[in-house]
């Protein structure tokens, strides 16, 4: 089975439809969100209903938990905007209903899935939701091996937008470093698919992964969109600062 990984779209509508375009080529079986549709981006609303019509699976995010209740350790460019995203998620486009279908997926969205040897979550597997696992930590011994003491075999996960392979030896394996195609073996990984709508690795290109089961791969493929259209709209909300329209530019 080949699955679609993304994550991390953060209401960034053209990179969504880019990524989306780029999955029918492939093609795949099943496409699973890992969380945070919502928040920072200009179009929150357009994303649920595309995630909600095309995602087999998804993840509740950290955003979109923000969206539902108290956020929680946000800055105060995300805190702005995950208001603005409250109040675009209240106030539609779409109707009553449509508006309510919208709020019913996120309150429903589980924390972590697990499938076999095969876990998704949004953050860690220590806390699937809130989590941090950051390229650094590998010189964190002791929090790598309880995060590896938590999970089967392999963990596919976001939340950091840096796309990357963790593995039991506390190495990190960047995309580049593996050919983009990272083969999975008897050993534990951690997986980050990076983040469709704001790259932090310095490429400004969509990211996400397609994991095949019985081929035992995760390729990481990267897209590219119409950027400067999806920073426009960010500029022209006052709510929204303008530094989420420029790092999109940049992939930082």
């Amino acid at each position: 089975m080949k699955r679609a990984l993304i994550s991390d779209i953060h209401g960034n509508l053209e990179a969504l439809n880019a990524v989306l375009a780029d999955i029918k080529t492939i093609p795949v079986d099943e496409i699973y969100c890992l969380g945070d549709i919502i928040g920072y981006g200009p179009n929150p609303c357009e994303c649920l209903d595309l995630v909600m019509k095309s995602c087999h699976s998804t993840i509740l995010g950290n955003h979109d938990q923000a969206a539902l209740f108290d956020p929680e350790g946000f800055n105060p460019m995300a805190l702005q905007a995950i208001y603005w995203t409250r109040d675009q998620l209240d106030n539609g486009p779409g109707s009553a209903q449509q508006i309510n279908t919208r709020w019913d997926f996120l309150g429903e969205l589980p924390r972590q899935i697990d499938e076999g040897e095969f876990r998704f979550v949004h953050g860690s597997p220590r806390d699937p939701t809130n989590e941090y696992v950051f390229p650094e930590d590998i010189f964190n011994q002791r929090k790598m091996e309880m995060l590896f003491a938590k999970i089967e075999h392999v963990c596919f996960m976001g939340h950091t937008h840096l796309p990357g392979v963790f593995t039991t030896e506390c190495e990190f394996i960047s995309p580049d470093e593996c050919e983009h195609v990272y083969h999975i073996g008897p050993n534990k990984a951690l997986v980050n698919v990076g983040s469709v709508g704001q790259p932090r690795d310095e490429d400004n290109r969509a990211c996400y992964a397609i994991l095949d089961s019985e081929a035992k791969t995760v390729t990481y493929r990267r897209v590219d969109y119409d950027r400067e259209s999806t920073a426009n709209k960010i500029y022209a909300v006052a709510e929204l600062s303008d530094a989420l329209g420029d790092r999109l530019k940049h992939g930082r």
